[in-house]
């Protein structure tokens, strides 16, 4: 063989070993998730190793540790990951309209979609069934909480319709977890097994109820905190 076929031969070997591309290790961390998400849903929170996650994701304990260093972080990543995929994909258009009754309406009904998912009820259930022997459960969602988000922008849209006197309300973010918990509870327990899940139909009415009945509240209550 050449020196030059010999050349060539090197330029065309495979790269072996070294650090993955950043592409490559995004798809790594991404396969990670899948699998923990499958098993924290399916095994619950305790029922759930980082060797069970390495193994089934087919990496060593010292690649999963360079992208997630323990149980809780991952835990707190795939509850990000579960809500990024239930986001709207256009969150701003949401808000659109001059209309509250309307916007809320229709929000009622994007926060509906989410906290109905399977996943979002299976990841409430792990939740519910195992908060109380690991507090890291509720720390790892309360930082990545969806509704800390969504309280945020509801009560910004409530108060600028308060400043326009639409609708006096001084505390708008106290009015929007309120709105959440009413749009969300019962819906949400009904699905969960305490009751026959709402059909589509009923759901339609309900957001369209609840946005309305919120609303009327808000403006009998009339900026009234005491």
């Amino acid at each position: 063989m050449s020196a030059a076929r010999n050349r060539n031969v090197v330029k065309k070997a495979p790269r072996r070993g070294g650090r993955p591309s950043r592409e490559a290790s995004a798809l790594l961390a991404d396969r990670i998730l899948e699998i923990a998400t499958e098993l924290f849903l399916a095994e619950g929170y305790g029922g759930t190793t980082i060797e069970l996650v390495a193994k089934q994701a087919l990496v060593s304990k010292r690649t999963f540790y360079h992208r997630f260093p323990d149980k809780p972080a991952l835990f707190g990543a795939v509850v990000h990951r579960i809500i990024d995929r239930l986001r709207p994909a256009d969150v701003s258009g949401l808000f659109a309209g001059s209309a509250l009754e309307e916007i809320l309406t229709r929000l009622a009904r994007a926060i509906l979609r989410a906290a109905l998912h399977p996943q979002a009820l299976a990841l409430h259930r792990v939740i519910l069934a195992e908060g109380g022997r690991f507090p890291e459960l509720a720390v790892a969602v309360a930082d990545r909480s969806a509704g800390r988000e969504a309280v945020e922008r509801i009560g910004t849209l409530l108060q600028s319709h308060a400043t326009t006197k639409d609708m006096p309300l001084d505390a708008a973010h106290f009015a929007a977890t309120q709105f959440l918990q009413m749009v969300i509870a019962l819906p949400q327990r009904r699905a969960l097994g305490m009751g026959k899940p709402m059909t589509p139909s009923e759901l339609e009415v309900w957001a369209r109820q609840t946005a309305k009945l919120f609303l009327n509240g808000c403006r009998g209550w009339a900026g009234r905190t005491g």
